[in-house]
């Protein structure tokens, strides 16, 4: 018999034997609306996971961490578009010529389609792309969209004068970076020990951040040359991004998740093996195998995935979605891309003559506090990290809107505007983003990578990815027009998206810390409230004493110690 059999006959006889002394946990007999566990749970004593090292931390992180650089494309794209709609030549090449004053400028719908068609592409991309996963398996997957996103590089790289040819690259490449949006978040999920997904899945925004951040560094070293070079060496380096991510699959785990669905179990245990750096017989590792076989067979007795099943108000599936799709949506109405975007043109509007460098001050901002954000979202949990993140990320637009209608133009909108006032809106916009990039940026994603069970995983995260994508679309399309219209009121409609979002949070999304992906999936079919998720169990841990169980739980201010420990 092969070791996959094996696997699979030694998981029914422990559920089904009946002679075997075991401890079951005070009741928890439940018929499961969706049929992804039995209807009682066994309790046995689980094996303790591998102890790590500095050296253990560091093998997770760096086989993680070309997997999470798919989150550097759409972050290069917003930090070199925020400086080619101030670039001369560019607007020469794709802008239109205005006789009255001699120079060239991009109009409201050009700089609009300029700045959202990449995020069609990415919006079309997701669920283009995402069911590859299921076939092909994740790397392969992520390797077959980069080499879309090259060929978008190509058609913009070449265009010359036509910007119809520019924005049709845009589009293929962002078919590319929405895949990548998808599959990146995904892999990480799936590879990471439950105990770090969080931050290893917050990589992914992390690049998303590095790559705005050079992005703007690259534009800035290129705005004086008075040539195509210009626009043309920051898209080029694309292919250079491409290729770390090519390379970087050949290096990389494949989901253990996709391997066992896949009947290929002793790869699973040695992907396992691999980023836990432990050996593929590790009893701790057999113990993983035998839990995700057992949610895979459970997927099984319910059928193919469906579209129809994934809408069906009958499971709790849509609620999840649901779910996804806000958390996603919410993403862009914190009014992020607001600044991202349009960085460079709002700085000049408060009185910098450079916005390049404001906007290499703001993406040093954000990708520092991103940081911070993998190091502690494991140790704080999901909601607070979004509870907090809403109310601080309120209070700042509400400080920064309110000066720039009140108090930047003192003397009338034709006047020059208020040194001091431009200053404070500054520095309340670097508060802003320390406030989004340590808690929604990162924290988004997470979510949507953790919610979904195995069936349904590829189907819901693109949908709830392309409304991420969909929504960024109709910010950088329309912001033009809005703020060539109400100017800085716009801040207070963000404020509002960061009211319902608040109370969305503590009154709808579970906390999911600590557990593992079934364990997740557990959590949801007892339809816990959400406000009272922090305190659940897992039925595998019911039979353990209180103090070891609460144990469990460590303490956000224990992170710096988890070194020392484990030595």
């Amino acid at each position: 018999m092969s070791s996959s059999q094996s696997s699979f006959h030694s998981n029914i006889d422990i559920q089904d034997a009946s002679n075997i002394e075991v401890y079951v946990s005070p009741p928890v007999e439940k018929e499961w609306s969706d049929g992804v566990y039995d209807n009682e749970v066994i309790n046995g004593n689980s094996i303790e996971p591998p102890k790590r090292g500095y050296l253990g931390y560091l093998t997770i992180y760096m086989l993680c961490i070309p997997i999470s650089f798919g989150g550097f494309l759409p972050g290069w794209d917003s930090g070199i578009t925020a400086g080619f709609i101030n670039m001369d030549n560019f607007k020469m090449n794709f802008g239109s010529y205005k006789h009255s004053t001699g120079e060239y400028y991009l109009s409201n719908v050009r700089m609009g389609l300029l700045v959202a068609m990449f995020s069609v592409g990415c919006a079309i991309g997701g669920i283009l792309f995402a069911r590859f996963a299921d076939t092909l398996g994740r790397r392969l997957a992520i390797v077959i969209v980069v080499l879309v996103y090259m060929v978008g590089a190509i058609i913009q790289i070449s265009s010359n004068h036509k910007w119809y040819q520019y924005f049709i690259g845009k589009i293929i490449y962002g078919l590319g970076a929405g895949g990548c949006s998808v599959l990146c978040p995904m892999l990480l999920s799936e590879v990471a020990p439950k105990d770090m997904r969080g931050g290893l899945v917050s990589l992914y925004q992390l690049n998303m951040t590095f790559g705005i951040f050079l992005g703007y560094c690259s534009v800035y070293g290129t705005r004086k040359y008075d040539n195509t070079a210009q626009w043309r060496i920051p898209v080029g380096l694309c292919f250079l991004w491409a290729l770390i991510i090519i390379i970087g699959m050949l290096l990389v785990p494949e989901s253990p998740r996709y391997l066992i669905e896949q009947e290929r179990h002793d790869e699973a245990r040695a992907s396992i093996a691999k980023i836990n750096k432990v050996s593929p017989e590790d009893a701790w590792v057999h113990g993983e195998v035998e839990e995700i076989v057992a949610g895979v067979l459970a997927q099984r007795e319910q059928g193919e995935a469906s579209w129809k099943e994934l809408f069906s108000p009958e499971s709790n599936i849509l609620q999840r979605l649901i779910t996804g799709i806000l958390v996603q949506t919410f993403l862009q109405l914190t009014g992020e891309n607001y600044f991202f975007f349009y960085g460079t043109t709002i700085f000049k509007s408060v009185g910098l003559t450079d916005g390049f460098e404001t906007s290499i001050i703001l993406g040093t901002v954000n990708f520092f506090s991103t940081i911070i954000a993998v190091i502690v979202v494991d140790k704080i949990g999901r909601r607070k990290c979004l509870l907090f993140g809403a109310a601080g990320m309120m209070a700042c637009m509400v400080i920064f809107a309110s000066v720039g209608v009140k108090c930047l133009y003192p003397h009338g909108d034709d006047a020059p505007s208020s040194k001091g006032a431009g200053n404070v809106m500054i520095v309340f916009t670097c508060f802003y983003l320390f406030c989004f990039a340590t808690t929604w940026a990162p924290v988004a994603y997470i979510v949507v990578a953790e919610s979904f069970p195995s069936r349904f995983k590829s189907r819901a995260m693109s949908i709830s990815t392309a409304c991420n994508w969909f929504w960024q679309f109709l910010i950088g399309f329309f912001t033009p027009f809005i703020t060539g219209s109400i100017h800085f009121y716009y801040g207070y409609v963000f404020v509002g998206c960061l009211i319902a979002m608040f109370l969305y949070v503590f009154f709808f999304l579970p906390e999911t810390i600590g557990l593992s992906l079934e364990e997740i999936q557990l959590l949801y079919e007892e339809g816990v409230q959400p406000w009272k998720s922090a305190s659940w169990v897992p039925p595998s841990r019911r039979g353990k004493p209180v103090e070891e169980s609460d144990n469990e739980k460590k303490d956000w201010k224990e992170y710096l110690k988890f070194s020392k420990n484990s030595n």
